[in-house]
């Protein structure tokens, strides 16, 4: 039984990168670029999968996130796009958040392909 409880949340987590591409568009990419170097409102998201937050030296970033010590794991971007607000309280992000979690699963999965 525990071992499989351990494979559920990798199963979900794996998501739809086809579906995650079109929440991109729908959800990221007016302040979101996934060119590498060009930031937009928002800092590129190229190579941001496993990456430190604010790690990108030509990006503006708020404090918060800067101190916030996390960096963009599986399981820190759900945490984020759930309710990025919650996640890093004063953050700039303007996003409300994602709150369903087939969503976010599909969203991280394209995420993570963009290198």
């Amino acid at each position: 039984m525990l071992a499989l409880a351990a494979m559920l949340p990798a199963a979900r987590a794996a998501g739809d990168m086809a579906v995650g591409g079109k929440l991109y568009a729908e959800n990221c990419a007016e302040c979101h670029s996934v060119k590498e170097g060009r930031n937009k409102k928002g800092p590129s998201l190229f190579g941001s999968f496993q990456r430190k937050a604010a790690a990108l030296p030509d990006f503006a970033y708020s404090d918060a996130l800067k101190a916030s010590g996390i960096a963009w794991t599986q399981e820190q971007l759900d945490a984020y796009l759930t309710l990025p607000k919650k996640a890093v309280p004063g953050g700039k992000m303007k996003f409300d958040g994602l709150p369903d979690a087939k969503e976010r699963a599909d969203l991280i999965a394209y995420l993570s392909t963009i290198k």
